[in-house]
């Protein structure tokens, strides 16, 4: 395990808000927070399992219209089985094929941000702007939270040492 808090964010950048998870995973990358590491693609692969296995921590962005007007971050686990059924892998799923194919899950967080406008297109909309700047928040108070407890490093290690 290395010290690092692995952003995962995803979503298709051309369905307007449903790409606000490659853009807040930009946006975290953007702030350059030591200790994290970020990953933008358009759904969840099962190669994704090696690289979650090796961090401290994750969060996984994605866009939700079941909840419009608010961001939520919810805690996650393994689900029980690490086999991948659909066409993408779910949060649960990789998390528990990392458990199982390489000896660990980190612990994992859900963040996701409301999406009204799913059309064609490559803008966001306001209230989607808003949710990426609220998740940028809450994923430096995290981030602060976790570097106190010891699973993120406090500052990269120089290069060499």
């Amino acid at each position: 395990m290395d010290s690092s808090l692995l952003i995962i964010g995803y979503g298709n950048t051309l369905r307007r808000d449903d790409g606000v998870g490659p853009r807040a995973a930009a946006a975290v990358e953007g702030l350059r927070l030591p200790g994290v590491h970020t990953m933008a693609c358009p759904q969840l692969t099962p190669e994704m399992a090696d690289p979650l296995s090796r961090a401290g921590a994750a969060v996984f962005v994605d866009a939700a219209v079941d909840h419009p007007g608010r961001m939520q971050m919810r805690r996650l686990a393994p689900s029980n089985s690490s086999q991948v059924l659909e066409h993408a892998a779910n949060p649960c799923v990789l998390l528990a094929l990392a458990r199982d194919a390489f000896g660990r899950a980190p612990e994992a967080w859900m963040l996701t941000i409301p999406a009204e406008a799913l059309g064609f297109g490559d803008r966001l909309s306001p209230t989607a702007t808003r949710g990426i700047r609220k998740a940028v928040k809450a994923v430096r108070a995290l981030h602060r939270e976790l570097t106190r407890r010891g699973l993120v490093a406090p500052q990269e290690a120089p290069a060499g040492a």
